[in-house]
């Protein structure tokens, strides 16, 4: 159930989190176990993508950005890089006509198409930065950029961003500000409503997705 409060300064609608300290708690332990495993699990695949992007340009492999977590604080994700080196020089720019961006590699096209960029993820997951499913972490740039559409952003530090999200399953991939507002309803949906079961749904229609190479 919704709880309501009035923000003094903004006159905003504060949304409460949907799920018990005791479904926070566990959740986070059921990431950290999950990540673990799966980092062992998929150690080999790890391996496969970090030689193909370094053998492509001889770059470094990882890309590390910083975005912003759970209570507004920053942290640096991880992924497999899949843009040209220094594609985001200078302003921050939106991966633009989806798989076809110009500025992606040959391998970086197929890593994202795949969504295996997202593997190194599993660190976030792990060290506690990420959940596997929650808010997908934005940028400080975008967010001060959507704050100023909708102030209501900052609800969503009260959890940890996620691999995977509600949003992104029904908004796509967000090159727009329009889906950026979309995609912070969505949030603010989950938000309220989260539990295991809704968890649980989420994580398997992302899986079923990528199996059936469904594009998102």
């Amino acid at each position: 159930m919704r709880e309501i409060k009035k923000d003094k300064e903004t006159k905003t609608q504060y949304i409460a989190d949907g799920m018990s300290a005791f479904g926070r708690n566990t959740k986070r332990i059921l990431d950290c176990t999950a990540a673990l495993v799966a980092l062992i699990t998929f150690s080999p695949l790890f391996l496969f993508c970090y030689i193909a992007v370094k053998r492509e340009d001889g770059g470094p492999a990882i890309f590390k950005q910083e975005r912003i977590g759970r209570f507004g604080r920053p942290f640096t994700i991880y992924k497999f890089r899949s843009m040209k080196m220094d594609a985001e020089h200078g302003t921050p720019k939106l991966l633009q006509d989806g798989h076809l961006d110009p500025r992606l590699t040959k391998i970086g096209r197929f890593l994202r198409k795949h969504h295996l960029d997202e593997l190194p993820q599993l660190w976030n997951v792990f060290i506690g930065d990420m959940a596997f499913v929650g808010p997908r972490p934005e940028r400080a740039y975008y967010i001060k950029l959507i704050e100023k559409k909708d102030p209501r952003y900052y609800m969503l530090y009260q959890i940890r961003p996620g691999v995977t999200s509600y949003a992104t399953l029904y908004n796509g991939y967000t090159d727009t500000m329009e889906k950026m507002l979309i995609r912070l309803q969505y949030d603010l949906d989950y938000l309220e409503n989260r539990s295991w079961a809704l968890d649980l749904t989420i994580l398997l229609k992302t899986f079923l997705y990528i199996i059936f190479g469904k594009i998102f």
